[in-house]
């Protein structure tokens, strides 16, 4: 039996993959979360061979929660399966350690085959993701500069180092000595200077710079 996991905080979304599971033979969903930590809980506790996992979800995203998960608890697979398919989500999820990237609205044959080769080592992606992929790799690698977002203050791009290192705040806060509250304030402003919206695009804007690998 391969023990899934699932992690999404909408509820119709579980409903229907543990539905599609319990139709399924060789598939046992073990436990279900509704937030980046409990993803984080769950994987710790359950050991699943997969966890599926959303990277829109409340206090920990799943770019987050996937990086710790691979950390801690790497025999765990984790599978994403979201509705973005911009380069910056999928290209921060495998950074993060993803085995595999789906977009929801794959077919149940999809889910139960991308399931099944994670779960045995492989790597899955949907067709749209596998081009952006193959686009990404095909592309000549940016020019390396001295001083990567010259716009940031030294301490700015030290958060946004350990950001893309896959740090949690707390982590990042208590690594330079700083309060939680500054750390997010520093936060918001590099996110305000690199024209982001999510902590996703800002690590691989980071890691794309060379930033985060130390």
């Amino acid at each position: 039996m391969i023990r899934v996991a699932v992690a999404d905080d909408h509820p119709v979304v579980r409903d229907g993959l543990r539905a599609l599971f319990a139709s399924l033979p060789g598939i046992d969903l073990v436990a279900e979360a509704a937030t980046g930590r409990e993803a984080i809980r769950a994987a710790v506790t359950t050991q699943p061979h997969v966890l599926v996992m959303d990277l829109r979800m409340p206090d920990l995203d799943g770019v987050a929660a996937t990086t710790e998960i691979t950390r801690i608890a790497p025999a765990v697979a984790v599978l994403v399966l979201s509705m973005f398919e911009d380069d910056d989500s999928v290209f921060a999820a495998m950074r993060a350690g993803a085995r595999g990237y789906l977009i929801k609205g794959a077919s149940q044959e999809e889910i139960s085959h991308a399931i099944t080769t994670v779960a045995a080592g492989g790597a899955v992606f949907g067709p749209g993701v596998a081009r952006r992929m193959l686009s990404y790799f095909a592309a000549p690698p940016p020019t390396a500069t001295e001083q990567p977002f010259p716009e940031l203050t030294p301490r700015e791009r030290e958060v946004l180092d350990l950001i893309a290192a896959g740090l949690p705040n707390a982590t990042i806060a208590a690594r330079l000595g700083l309060a939680g509250k500054t750390v997010g304030n520093h936060i918001s402003t590099i996110f305000a200077k690199l024209q982001v919206a999510t902590r996703a695009e800002a690590i691989v804007r980071a890691r794309d710079a060379g930033l985060g690998r130390g």
